[in-house]
């Protein structure tokens, strides 16, 4: 990843750093041949001053007196700018709608002579003769050329122009050489650059490395990893946070998973030891016939116990299912509390204990699974009396809060010790003072809670003097809409 990142950074730079220099190199290259030309026109600007200084009636007339000062020091000009720009000069007349011309200085490119008679010249003369000073690049066979022309003025009147021309090369001589400059000033940019996003992106990425690797280390299922919180900029500290905080709920998660794994294996041992026991006992005879029926009884038993560690796993295997949704519909809560109370009659009449239902309402209409919420019913009923002491008692209680059923389940057992309150909805939790302690699988209150999660709804432990209250809620619905 380090080195993919680089590459492409390396290759933004590059694109980026050639971009620059073209553009810079472009840039140059105009402004050098801008002040060239800007001094041939200086130059032609000298030469057009002293022609028009000459005495005469036209410019031929002042250029054929060869002996004349000013004449003399026109060519010495020439000359001068001839050799420097390697340049040929003319001084051109109109007169009388005819173009005459002569050349000064001591060059004479066949090519430029050519072109002096080219129809550009003569639309460019048109140009000079109304006041205008031109430049212009043109093309003569395979020579490109560069032109400036200035206006000659005689008194007042414009009465020719001076042309000095060159080759291109000329004009652009030593680009070359500001080229070379110029790529090698990129190349070191484009190296110090690179160098200075290598060890940039280096130190970014470092945090990001060490987080490849701690991922690496929970894949192969070591979650107890963590990395620097406090290295970084503020995104890879923030990630780096919850990285931590996934690493420690994952090893929280491993751990109750093996704690579920002992745990069930613990349970299903225990009453598979016994029937395994029990039977090969009396298999072998190490049990006399007349006290079988009572071990015959306790197989029975075990069995059961079995069964409902089995059912209970397999119901709670299915309510964590992530596409498990409860079934809504309407129904009366309190009829349902009264159904249950007529179940467990048997089980309460056993052990005398006193069953009292305290309902605000006749009714009380909720929208619910009513098959689950009857499986949470059940649930706490079977607890309340498993733990209420003979001649105990249980309440069953409704109301509505706010809009919000509140079923609540009392008995006066035993209670529940302070230390286990927040473990009572953990699965196979049975402390030995807990209120499941010693009886059941610690499942049923587990099942209980992920039910009511489903619902959207809570189950709570309620503070009581005496014995445990639980109390859960739901979302009540209109009561001419209620189904029992």
């Amino acid at each position: 990843m380090f080195a993919r990142i680089m590459a492409m950074v390396l290759a933004v730079i590059l694109l980026t750093t050639v971009g620059l220099s073209a553009v810079w190199w472009l840039t140059l290259r105009e402004q050098q041949i801008d002040a060239r030309l800007d001094h041939l026109i200086t130059e032609a600007e000298e030469i057009s001053y002293l022609a028009g200084s000459l005495s005469g009636d036209s410019l031929m007339d002042t250029m054929r007196d060869k002996e004349n000062v000013t004449w003399s020091y026109i060519n010495q000009v020439a000359d001068r700018v001839s050799r420097e720009y390697n340049a040929y000069i003319v001084i051109m007349d109109s007169d009388r709608g005819m173009i005459r011309y002569d050349s000064v200085g001591a060059n004479e490119d066949p090519a430029s002579v050519e072109l002096m008679t080219d129809e550009k010249i003569y639309k460019a003369l048109d140009r000079i003769v109304a006041g205008e000073s031109i430049r212009m690049r043109t093309e003569n066979g395979e020579a490109t050329m560069f032109t400036v022309g200035v206006p000659v003025q005689i008194g007042k009147s414009v009465t020719g122009a001076v042309f000095i021309q060159t080759r291109a090369q000329q004009i652009e001589s030593g680009l070359s050489e500001i080229l070379g400059w110029i790529a090698l000033l990129a190349a070191i940019m484009t190296v110090l650059s690179g160098v200075i996003v290598f060890l940039f992106v280096r130190r970014r990425l470092n945090p990001l490395k060490k987080l490849e690797t701690a991922a690496a280390a929970i894949a192969e299922g070591d979650f107890s990893v963590q990395v620097d919180e406090k290295k970084g900029d503020p995104e890879l500290r923030e990630l780096s946070g919850a990285f931590n905080t996934m690493t420690k709920k994952l090893q929280g998660l491993e751990t109750s998973r093996r704690e579920f794994v002992a745990n069930v294996s613990h349970e299903l041992r225990s009453p598979i030891t016994s029937i395994k026991g029990f039977a090969e006992g009396m298999a072998d005879g190490v049990i006399p016939e007349g006290e079988q029926p009572k071990y015959l009884r306790l197989v029975a038993d075990e069995s059961k116990r079995l069964s409902g560690l089995i059912d209970d796993l397999l119901a709670l295997s299915r309510l964590e299912r992530e596409d498990a949704k409860p079934e809504l519909s309407t129904f009366d809560i309190n009829e349902m509390l009264r159904r249950a109370v007529i179940r467990r009659m048997n089980d309460l009449d056993g052990k005398k204990i006193d069953i009292s239902c305290e309902f605000e309402e006749d009714q009380c209409p909720v929208r619910a699974d009513s098959d689950r919420i009857e499986q949470v019913v059940i649930n706490l009923l079977d607890n309340a009396i498993k733990f209420t002491p003979e001649g105990g008692k249980i309440t069953l209680e409704s109301g509505v809060r706010n809009g919000i059923a509140e079923i609540t389940v009392r008995d006066s057992g035993c209670g529940i010790a302070p230390e286990d309150r927040d473990k009572i909805f953990d699965r196979f939790f049975t402390a030995d003072r807990a209120h499941t302690a010693g009886k059941g699988t610690g499942l049923g209150l587990s099942i209980c809670k992920r039910i009511m999660d489903m619902h959207g709804q809570n189950i709570r432990l309620l503070d009581t003097e005496e014995g445990a209250a639980f109390r859960f809620t739901l979302e009540t619905a209109e009561k001419t809409n209620t189904e029992m």
